[in-house]
């Protein structure tokens, strides 16, 4: 199946983001990383580097979401089901040498302060992420208000596992994360 150059270069913008964030990632470079021509990304995206940047935002936002439904629905328990996340997250930050973290955290830290469409998009990722994890704890049978605190408990500490792993060059904080997370989630006794 042939991908449309739009597609293209939110997916090269979705990486290069992941890999040397916002400020790192110019716009000739997401085209060559397209296989694009300049014109071209600028025909996609009138509003330049930060249009094309949404649009990456929100690409890897989706992704991020799609390998939370498919781990969190592996286990039954939620427990199970987030140190399951960590351990996948874990996995994949080391067969990626330590480059592949997340591009909405990435972009999300380059932009502070700023009152941006990227700290919107960010923001939106973030919350669609701990209604997932929410859903699951919802379904697992945690009351709403615990479930709701949580779901922001978890995407929180992966997050913050996902960035010191990456410094560290060590599986370590996102395995002890989902440790303890999953220990977190069975005192409630459910």
């Amino acid at each position: 199946m042939q991908t449309s150059t739009r597609d293209r270069i939110v997916v090269a913008a979705a990486r290069l983001l992941q890999r040397q964030g916002y400020v790192g990632t110019g716009i000739k470079q997401i085209a060559q990383e397209a296989g694009a021509t300049l014109g071209s990304v600028y025909h996609a995206f009138p509003g330049g580097k930060e249009a094309v940047a949404v649009a990456a935002i929100l690409h890897s936002g989706e992704e991020f979401a799609e390998l939370l439904r498919r781990t969190l629905s592996t286990e039954e328990h939620p427990a199970d089901a987030v140190d399951a996340c960590a351990r996948e997250l874990a996995t994949a930050l080391r067969e990626s040498g330590w480059v592949d973290g997340c591009p909405v955290t990435a972009a999300a830290l380059e932009t502070l302060g700023t009152d941006s469409e990227i700290q919107r998009v960010c923001a939106q990722a973030l919350r669609r992420w701990e209604d997932l994890v929410h859903d699951k704890l919802l379904a697992g049978g945690y009351p709403s208000p615990d479930a709701r605190e949580l779901a922001t408990t978890v995407i929180a500490a992966l997050e913050g596992a996902e960035v010191t792993a990456q410094v560290t060059r060590s599986e370590e904080p996102l395995r002890v994360t989902g440790r303890q997370l999953a220990r977190l989630l069975r005192s409630y006794g459910i």
